[in-house]
Formats: structure tokens, C-alpha cells, sequence
């Protein structure tokens, strides 16, 4: 799965995605559940819309009621009925810089912090949904897909976030249907051989923390 990641933009950020001119994105290092974040969606263009991490599905009739999905299993998008329509018609990119995953050492969870070695911007493959209250109010929220993990990530966790690579981010966000062999090409675990894993101070737990040092490698001493 993926409950936390960052986003440390470089000041390309708008011209690696295809944006607009605009104002820059403040780094984030502990981006978490039900927080708002800048999305990548496609209109006439490439835009960076807010919305809040953590999907509601378009029939809910009662935004405070629903239960916001943080991940969406890429293996049963076209099934499942919260995401059957938005893998067709809402897809958008979640840029970032990494994310983080948990591991088990007897009774710890040992945080690590994942990223790629050769790129310091990437996109996860997301969802998203507007929904309209009964004031006519609209809620926008996104999911990030998950896949089964590569060999790296495999120690930590079972899921990992889809990272798509540079040259299908174009691909994703296309408007059109998406059949089971597109998701499948489009939606497989990112090379291990690219992407590095470090264990992270413990503070990451915590949503109210945000800063680099977050993400600053740690000693075996300090673990």
C-alpha cells in the first residue's frame, strides 16, 4: 500500500509535467491520509487541481458519510464498483519524490523511505472524484493505485504505489477507455534496479511532522 509519501519539487517541476506556468509547490515530506494535495489532471491541458487523499465514490450521497479509500488494487479496478467509471473517465497523476513503507522487526515497525536512484520527480497512477453536497459544494478526492511489489520493495511490505514510468504518464492521463491489457502494461511494479530503500527516524509517524530530516537515512546505531 502506500499511506505516506513527498514531494520535494525542482524548479522544472511544471515543465517535467506538462503544466502551465505557475507559482511553486512547497516541498512536503509527509504527505498522509485525508490531507489536500495538488493532483495532475488532463482538460484542454495538464492542471494541478487540490483534492483530498482519499477517494470517495461518485454515488455516495453523503460526502461526511463515506468512507474515503486511500489505495485502489490495480488488479480489480475494473471490477470493483468505486473505481469502475474513474479508471475510464477520471485518471490523473500524483507527482512525488517517495514515499514510505513500514517493516516488521519483532515487535517495531522500522519506517523506510523509497525513491528512485536517477529521477527526483515520478508520478503514481491515481483516481479521482467530484462529488456535489446537497449545498451544490463540490469535494474533489483521488486514490493512488497499488500493484504487487518488486523485489525491493517485497521486504517491507506485499503492495507497493504504481509508478509509471516517465514515458506512460501521457498514456495514463489520455482521455479514452482502458481495457484489462492496458491496466496490465501500465500498471506494473517499477524496476527494483532503479529505486533505493533507507530506514527513516520514526517521527514520519507522526502527520504533523514535515520537514527534511524526515527523510534523512539512518544509522544502524540510530535504528
Amino acid at each position: 500500500m502506500c499511506g505516506r509519501f513527498t514531494i520535494v519539487p525542482t524548479v522544472d517541476f511544471h515543465e517535467r509535467f506538462g503544466l502551465p506556468a505557475g507559482p511553486a509547490i512547497a516541498p512536503r515530506y509527509n504527505v498522509a491520509p485525508g490531507q489536500e494535495f495538488p493532483v495532475i489532471v488532463r482538460g484542454d491541458g495538464n492542471r494541478l487541481v487540490p483534492m483530498a487523499w482519499g477517494f470517495i465514490a461518485p454515488f455516495v450521497r453523503d460526502t461526511a458519510a463515506g468512507r474515503p479509500i486511500i489505495n485502489a488494487r490495480a488488479e480489480t479496478l475494473l471490477e470493483r464498483p468505486s473505481f469502475r467509471d474513474a479508471v475510464q473517465e477520471h485518471r490523473c497523476l500524483v507527482p512525488a519524490s517517495g514515499f514510505y513503507e513500514w517493516k516488521k522487526e519483532g515487535r517495531r515497525k522500522i519506517p523506510f523511505y523509497i525513491r528512485l536512484t536517477g529521477e527526483p520527480l515520478f508520478a503514481f497512477a491515481g483516481l479521482y472524484s467530484t462529488l456535489r453536497d446537497i449545498a451544490g459544494g463540490e469535494h474533489r478526492t483521488f486514490a493512488i493505485i497499488t500493484t504487487g511489489p518488486n523485489r525491493l520493495v517485497a521486504g517491507l511490505h506485499d503492495r507497493m504505489p504504481a509508478i509509471l514510468p516517465v514515458e506512460r504518464e501521457e498514456t495514463w492521463l489520455r482521455q479514452g477507455p482502458v481495457g484489462p491489457a492496458d491496466l496490465a502494461s501500465l500498471l506494473s511494479p517499477y524496476p527494483a534496479s532503479e529505486m533505493e530503500a533507507f530506514p527513516v527516524s520514526g517521527a514520519v509517524n507522526d502527520p504533523a511532522k514535515d520537514g527534511p530530516e524526515l527523510v534523512r537515512p539512518l544509522s544502524g546505531l540510530e535504528k
